[in-house]
């Protein structure tokens, strides 16, 4: 068993290197275990459509079976279907197979034990049962199946409070799981967008569904502009993740997004918690203050950030990768698809387009996610060096990795929980000053790093 693929808030590795049948079968028996020991019996258990997703889900059911539960397999969907029926079926807790935004060859785990999603010691105590061997097995298990895009579609249908439905837009799902909840869940509430790769492929023919890099979305920057619309969304290939694309054809970052879908609950919500992360653009916490709310910085990660906006009491929460979080009117988990009705909402309401409704906040320069490659044994290590670089002579906020201010800006360097890999950001008040600041943290960075 590799020990790496227990992450910070999820199971991941490649699928037929890591995710053995006889790994998704012992993970099945631990997190049952895990599950019985909290008295909690009753699950939902999804995939998304990746290739190797099948036999996984074969295996890891099995061993779920073995400790006597009772599961409710909802078949082939997005992540946030499954969190969706955990809620709606009040069960004790779920498991969602998925890769996710990473490549093809990936696979994993996104587990929740009652409402909320396994993270740091409740992932790392699933591993600690598979190598003592230490299951609780029974007889009694059982598995039904359930289909709830009905239910899905007819809670938005029920909460979605649209001006109209005359806004023009595409949505590009990358073949990913989320393309047939995303289609049904819109013509719940009347609307009828342009398709793009909608039809679920595992392979993933067209681009890689990661809306967060800009060359996944060039397609929809083009299509938005040729077809004149009002906006293009993409999903990753779990569709927990969101992209956007402004009337223009301008990448609309999940910092951004936050901006704009903050302003309309703090104006129903005055002083309400917003929380972002350390990725985020200091005019998106800005902003939040400016309008009344309570903006909070903290760690990246779907998990992570759900346990905080319980703690707080925050009503919206977000990456700039993409992953936006409710409790405003919704359930407080990551849901694309939700989220593009909310931002439709906005759209609509505003009879504007959508880059008019962003110009009024400061401009900087910054840039997207950089990711560099980096081994898992030592990415963290990394992160330590370049905080006792700069912890001497610069205010450093460390809640997640390094983000450092600069005089006229900021730099982050953050080890991913999710890929063998790096995470930096910068941003600054100039074009200039930010690469100054991007070249210096990246020499730190590399000199940082093995030889």
């Amino acid at each position: 068993m590799n020990p790496l693929i227990f992450r910070e808030y999820d199971v991941r590795g490649v699928a037929d290197r890591d995710l053995t049948d006889d790994l998704a079968t012992d993970l099945g028996r631990s997190f049952g275990t895990f599950l019985k020991r909290r008295n909690q019996k009753r699950i939902i258990v999804g995939r998304d459509c990746r290739l190797s997703s099948p036999r996984l889900h074969k295996a890891l059911t099995r061993g779920l079976l073995e400790t006597g539960l009772e599961l409710i397999d909802i078949g082939v969907g997005p992540t946030p279907m499954m969190y969706f029926s955990v809620f709606h079926l009040d069960a004790d807790g779920g498991v969602q197979i998925t890769g996710s935004h990473n490549p093809p060859q990936d696979n994993g785990f996104k587990l929740m034990s009652g409402k909320g999603t396994l993270a740091g010691e409740e992932v790392r105590e699933l591993r600690t049962l598979i190598e003592r061997r230490d299951f609780s097995l029974s007889s009694g298990g059982k598995i039904e199946e359930w289909n709830p895009i009905e239910a899905y579609a007819g809670y938005m249908r029920g909460n979605i409070r649209l001006a109209h439905n005359k806004v023009r837009f595409a949505i590009d799902a990358g073949n990913g799981a989320g393309g047939p909840a995303a289609l049904a869940a819109f013509k719940a509430v009347g609307l009828e967008p342009v398709e793009m790769y909608c039809e679920m492929d595992g392979a993933f023919p067209n681009h890689h569904p990661d809306p967060s890099l800009p060359e996944n979305v060039e397609e929809l920057v083009q299509r938005v502009k040729n077809d004149g619309l009002a906006l293009g969304i993409a999903y990753d290939g779990d569709a927990d993740r969101i992209g956007v694309v402004d009337n223009k054809g301008n990448i609309v970052f999940g910092d951004r997004l936050m901006i704009l879908l903050s302003r309309q609950i703090l104006k129903r919500h005055p002083g309400a918690a917003i929380l972002g992360e350390v990725k985020c653009s200091q005019t998106m916490y800005d902003d939040i203050a400016k309008h009344g709310g309570r903006p909070i910085v903290w760690k990246t990660g779907h998990s992570l950030i759900k346990k905080k906006m319980k703690e707080e009491h925050a009503l919206l929460a977000g990456e700039m990768s993409g992953h936006v979080f409710f409790a405003d009117r919704y359930f407080g988990f990551d849901d694309a698809i939700y989220a593009s009705l909310r931002l439709l909402e906005i759209v609509a309401e505003s009879n504007k387009p959508l880059d008019e409704l962003l110009a009024d906040v400061p401009e900087t320069h910054s840039t997207p996610e950089l990711r560099v490659d980096c081994a898992d044994e030592v990415k963290f290590d990394v992160v330590k060096k370049v905080l006792d670089h700069y912890r001497p002579t610069h205010d450093i906020l460390d809640v997640d990795g390094a983000r450092i201010t600069f005089d006229g800006g900021w730099g982050l360097v953050r080890a991913s929980n999710t890929q063998p890999a790096l995470v930096l950001r910068f941003e600054a008040a100039t074009q200039a000053r930010l690469q100054e600041i991007r070249s210096e943290v990246e020499r730190v960075v590399e000199s940082a790093q093995p030889k």
